[in-house]
């Protein structure tokens, strides 16, 4: 049985994973929970690991893996089942959560060239490449792209170099949404939008790297983040 402070982790965990396809980072998770340390949100995530709900993946940055979710956030106890296409058998199965083979769709997208998390390097416009992207990480209705992650700036949202993410075209954002902005017209960068006032602040997901501040006007957002695609 779950802790009050460990089932609102999990639930801000599991949103955030929805809605972004990454976890959210420590300060976050402090944030949400009105904690004032980060050394209890990791009381509270070993807590979750010993229980079974999650599992920190190694040799990764605050990566976490929910593994199965409580009745009253709409688990059934019992864990997820992994989207398995399997090619020489059918799933006679079928649970509520898993994808058979005849429902996995996939579509490609256009690699638009490398995005900075880090420093900003200079804006790419021609797509360099196509990669195939599952059908359900794809929001209706909306235009969509793959950028390639160069730099580590944004490691505790956990996005790594060399990571592929998915853009959801858009020129507005919400604050704390991961962007792709583009600074004075030049410049793109990974970063995670606040606005302040009549100025925009472009937040690094790792502590080496200082928040940057613009006039509103110096920064256009081109896309915000919804999924994440890794190679091993």
């Amino acid at each position: 049985m779950l802790t009050r402070k460990q089932l609102d982790l999990l639930e801000f965990i599991h949103k955030r994973v929805q809605r972004d396809g990454v976890p959210p980072s420590f300060d976050e998770m402090k944030e949400a929970l009105d904690l004032r340390s980060k050394s209890g949100i990791h009381r509270l995530i070993t807590a979750l690991e010993e229980r079974g709900f999650i599992r920190r993946l190694a040799h990764r940055a605050r990566a976490i893996e929910i593994v199965k979710l409580p009745d009253s956030l709409g688990g059934d106890g019992s864990g997820f089942h992994p989207r398995v296409i399997d090619g020489d058998r059918q799933d006679t199965r079928k649970p509520a959560n898993a994808i058979g083979i005849e429902a996995v769709e996939a579509c490609e997208l256009p690699v638009m060239g490398r995005i900075a998390a880090g420093v900003p390097i200079e804006a790419l416009q021609h797509a360099t490449r196509n990669v195939a992207v599952p059908q359900a990480m794809i929001r209706g209705g909306q235009d969509h792209y793959a950028l390639e992650v160069k730099g580590d700036s944004m490691i505790d949202a956990g996005i790594n170099d060399g990571d592929v993410v998915i853009i959801q075209q858009t020129s507005t954002a919400e604050n704390g949404d991961i962007v792709v902005a583009l600074v004075e017209d030049h410049e793109a960068t990974l970063k995670r939008f606040f606005r302040r006032g009549n100025a925009i602040a472009l937040e690094a997901a790792n502590p080496a790297y200082e928040t940057r501040v613009f006039p509103d006007d110096k920064v256009k957002v081109q896309g915000r983040l919804v999924g994440l695609i890794r190679t091993y």
